[in-house]
């Protein structure tokens, strides 16, 4: 995995505007990503960032105090279920999460992930408490964003997506613009992501010679992990998929995670 932190600042970047901005926080279980943006430009980004600075910040204080026009937060979970939209009623989401073994010190959250499906899921406490003061209305799923600006790209059905994170891996797979297959895996080693990538391309019937892997996220074209999984699959794309104007010194595929929680609207807390 790649430790390239890719902090941003650009020269017009001012918190006394931060009223016109919007603030993207992306959250893992461990650290978490943030990026400020005025309509489709990059003004400042960073990732990796220590969890702790979301929850007490310190050199973060006035950018994450300021009052921006608009706050989105993309949170992790640590289970989910999909619900297609004909049969989601919001009475029936307690139901739903007893599904999840919800625990006292964990918080559930529901929202539509695309056209067809909503999710129910689970996050953390401490995780849910760090970012309570933004208000849980600014919430979503972390991979909300990701999803749609796949969507809107028209993916083949051969094409499976990989968002690579610190400690978890997303697979999601579509066909046609419907949702066939979103999935996360814990993910600590190089062969981990070769293992759930390889079930996942057999649940579906894939091939892993013809099936296109599209890789986005925690990950770069020299490192182990790619070079692990090209000995199985041969056919090998990192996501050139631009959702914000970024500088030409960061990968677009290193922020689009975060990047496209642009396209989000807001979640329902229980």
């Amino acid at each position: 995995m790649d430790d390239n932190n890719n902090n941003y600042t650009d020269n017009s970047f001012n918190l006394y505007q931060a009223y016109s901005y919007t603030l993207l926080l992306l959250v893992e279980p461990t650290s978490f990503s943030y990026a400020v943006v005025y309509q489709n430009r990059l003004l400042v980004s960073a990732q990796n960032c220590d969890l702790d600075e979301l929850a007490h910040p310190k050199q973060l204080s006035e950018l994450l105090s300021a009052t921006y026009k608009k706050v989105i937060i993309g949170l992790p979970a640590t289970s989910l279920t999909l619900v297609p939209k004909k049969l989601f009623s919001d009475s029936l989401v307690p139901d739903y999460a007893r599904f999840l073994d919800v625990k006292e010190n964990e918080k559930v959250f529901a929202q539509a992930l695309d056209a067809e499906n909503n999710i129910i899921y689970k996050t953390p406490g401490y995780i849910a408490a760090a970012v309570e003061k933004f208000g849980f209305q600014n919430t979503v799923y972390t991979a909300q964003g990701w999803i749609q600006a796949i969507i809107n790209t028209n993916p083949p059905s051969d094409n499976l997506y990989i968002e690579v994170g610190k400690s978890q891996v997303q697979l999601l797979n579509f066909s046609g613009r419907s949702l066939r297959f979103y999935n996360i895996f814990e993910s600590a080693h190089e062969d981990d992501l070769v293992y759930f990538t390889s079930l996942v391309v057999e649940e579906l019937r894939l091939k892993p010679q013809t099936v296109t892997l599209v890789l986005s996220g925690d990950i770069s074209l020299d490192d182990k992990s790619l070079k692990r999984l090209a000995e199985f699959f041969p056919k090998i794309e990192i996501n050139g998929l631009k959702v914000l104007e970024l500088p030409g010194q960061i990968p677009s595929h290193k922020l689009l995670a975060l990047a496209a929680l642009s396209l989000c609207g807001s979640s329902e807390a229980l």
